[in-house]
């Protein structure tokens, strides 16, 4: 089935996932990979906004563990994601598409700025954009941001790619017979506190009634499944 069910999607990349198997920092195989995984997408007419952490590089909560002041931390963070967003710039490029980076923090000789009609335009145009340096504020993560994000171009679903199939009853990794999820409400992830994503981000979707899809990343072919509404993953709304 190759007929996307969105136009415009938003989707969100850890930071963790472009380390591929690497310990730290970014793994050229695995930003390939994405970079094919996004340009099947774009094959089918589908627009993309896409948002990345900066977890595989500084991590400003982990940071303030060791008496860092949490504001320089988070923009540290930020940083973080802005070399994620051009790592990802140049091999969207390779393949033949037209990426754009607007960062929230203002940074010209790197990247454009983040401004909402610019982004739309691009999006209208064809090209994808990569939205960098989370929402530009200290305290709020990147899941927040990519909800943010995704309300203000007006995508249809917000894609969370992550390492597991979905969201789980309890922690697939320290219990084995934890069972996924395939569909659950907002206010069911935020009662139970389970960690897809952070409870603002949570909780800025279910205001707006932005659903959620959260999948696989390294199983081949899955983002381009879960846009034409293959029953992978989990959805949340």
């Amino acid at each position: 089935m190759n007929r996307p069910l969105y136009r415009r999607i938003a989707l969100k990349l850890s930071g963790e996932t472009l380390m591929g198997d690497e310990d730290f920092g970014i793994s050229p195989d695995m930003l390939k990979y994405v970079a094919r995984e996004i340009e099947s997408v774009v094959d089918l007419g589908v627009q993309i906004g896409i948002i990345v952490g900066g977890g595989n590089i500084f991590r400003g909560v982990a940071a303030t563990s060791y008496g860092m002041e949490r504001a320089s931390a988070d923009h540290m963070g930020m940083l973080a994601t802005v070399i994620n967003s051009l790592a990802l710039q140049g091999a969207l490029e390779k393949n033949g598409l037209e990426p754009r980076v607007q960062t929230a923090i203002s940074m010209h000789e790197v990247a454009e700025p983040y401004i909402l009609r610019r982004a739309i335009r691009h999006l209208e145009r064809g090209r994808v954009v990569i939205f960098g340096a989370g929402t530009g504020n200290p305290y709020f993560t990147t899941d927040t941001a990519a909800v943010l994000r995704a309300q203000e171009i007006h995508a249809e679903i917000l894609l969370k790619a992550t390492k597991v199939d979905g969201l789980y009853d309890s922690d697939p990794v320290e219990n084995k017979s934890a069972r996924i999820i395939k569909n659950t409400s907002y206010m069911k992830v935020l009662e139970k506190q389970l960690r897809v994503m952070d409870m603002t981000a949570i909780s800025l979707a279910m205001d707006n009634q932005l659903p959620l899809a959260v999948f696989r990343l390294k199983t081949k072919g899955n983002i381009k499944a879960v846009v034409c509404g293959a029953d992978i993953g989990t959805r949340i709304s």
